[in-house]
């Protein structure tokens, strides 16, 4: 276990700043029952959907109803400003014994020694259940530092009247290649219509989740021994993009500079016949889509190296300093149990990272458009070398956003752009 306490949480702590606004002050009360009566365990949750809290608190009842003796109490944070909150939270001491975030944030507070080793704590049939490209997401060194719990995949969203009209045959197999969605982009753009509109006004997450199907992972070390490599299999998403935006304008240039839900309104508008969203959006469309739009979900994205996107899973840590790591322990493998870890992974619409509950999200979607699709996805979902890299978030924020917004707005060339990207990374990390 890491000693060295707040090293890393506040150098980067600047940095979180200028990513999470709205910094929520405050602190857990001291949860430590010496009574007698038995324990209660803190657990700041960070969902806040509605239908999650709700799949959240009805499984905390069920705990509470059936462990007289070892409670749980719901802390409900949000996640703005949390990075921030859980600094404080952990250098004063008032941390709570169970942590929601999420792997590429939480690794810094695992590094500085903040957070337990559940290793020897997950029950077999979970870790036999998740995969260990997923697992790799949450350990550093040999300690596994966080139970993974829900994700999301970038996903094509398809009008399928527009691509029918535009004469396209809407892709059914297991995978779609880059070059396939390229030539039904440049098909199904017409006068009044774009192909493809995607929210790229914040790019670097999408574009380096997808890199990793054309092996690009820009990154290679952990922590602060870190090397950056630009080539042409890190290139391969941005080019793509842009070769799509600038020849065959076959995407709406507006969408780059908009968010993931702005351009759902161009979707439901049909001014453009495809759009990349998270995986989540699914039920978004579902609910908010016009009556009439008929749309579809298509099969994962392939590159030259499979069908792989970046695990960035919602984690489930807890606190090294609790008194209750046992019983904490005993409460989360309770919670990652196939059935509740699907009633949370379905009613915020994302892919829960277990076998066993996407199998029984399979069941509660039934024939709802597009989890068929979402739930394949989940087979391609791999640890990013970015996670275990310590000045991740700085170089995400100050150098490689600007620098992939420059090249979507086709004001740099892509030997610029390997340059600002590689020559950024010495300047954060030098």
């Amino acid at each position: 276990m890491w000693k060295s306490r707040g090293i890393a949480a506040l150098a980067v702590a600047g940095v979180a700043a200028l990513v999470l606004t709205g910094c929520q002050q405050g602190s857990a009360s001291d949860n430590n029952d010496d009574s007698g009566d038995g324990v209660t365990l803190e657990f700041q949750s960070l969902s806040d959907q509605p239908a999650t809290q709700e799949a959240v608190a009805a499984i905390v009842d069920q705990w509470n109803a059936d462990n007289p003796d070892v409670q749980v109490e719901i802390v409900q944070a949000g996640w703005d400003g949390i990075y921030d909150k859980l600094i404080t939270q952990f250098t004063g001491g008032t941390a709570p014994d169970i942590i929601h975030f999420e792997a590429a944030s939480i690794i810094p507070f695992a590094l500085d020694g903040y957070l337990a080793d559940v290793s020897d704590l997950v029950e077999p049939e979970i870790k036999d259940d998740i995969s260990e490209g997923i697992w790799e997401s949450v350990t550093v060194g040999d300690e596994v530092i966080a139970y993974p719990s829900t994700m999301q995949s970038y996903m094509v969203f398809a009008n399928t009247d527009l691509l029918e009209a535009a004469g396209v045959e809407v892709p059914t197999g297991e995978t779609m290649s880059w070059e396939e969605l390229r030539e039904i982009a440049q098909a199904t753009t017409t006068d009044g219509a774009y192909g493809l509109g995607w929210g790229l006004g914040s790019p670097t997450a999408a574009i380096m989740s997808l890199s990793m199907g054309f092996d690009g992972g820009y990154f290679e070390g952990e922590g602060e021994d870190v090397t950056i490599d630009v080539g042409e299999d890190e290139l391969a998403v941005p080019e793509a993009i842009h070769q799509m935006a600038y020849e065959d304008k076959s995407i709406d240039p507006t969408s780059l500079t908009q968010s993931g839900s702005d351009v759902l309104a161009s979707f439901y508008g049909g001014t453009v016949a495809m759009t990349v969203q998270g995986s989540f959006q699914a039920t978004n469309i579902a609910n908010d889509a016009p009556e009439g739009l008929n749309w579809t979900v298509l099969p994962p994205l392939e590159g030259t190296a499979g069908a792989l996107q970046a695990a960035n899973p919602q984690t489930y840590s807890i606190n090294v300093d609790s008194e209750y790591v046992e019983e904490s322990a005993d409460f989360l493998n309770f919670l990652m149990s196939p059935d509740n870890l699907a009633s949370i992974a379905y009613a915020d619409a994302l892919i829960p990272s277990s076998g066993g509950a996407q199998a029984e999200v399979e069941t509660l979607a039934a024939d709802a458009t597009g989890w068929d699709q979402i739930l394949a996805s989940a087979d391609g979902l791999t640890a990013p070398p970015f996670l275990k890299v310590s000045r991740y978030a700085e170089w995400k924020d100050t150098i490689a956003t600007p620098a992939f917004q420059q090249y979507l707005a086709d004001q740099i060339s892509v030997d610029d752009l390997r340059t600002q990207l590689t020559d950024g990374w010495t300047e954060v990390n030098g």
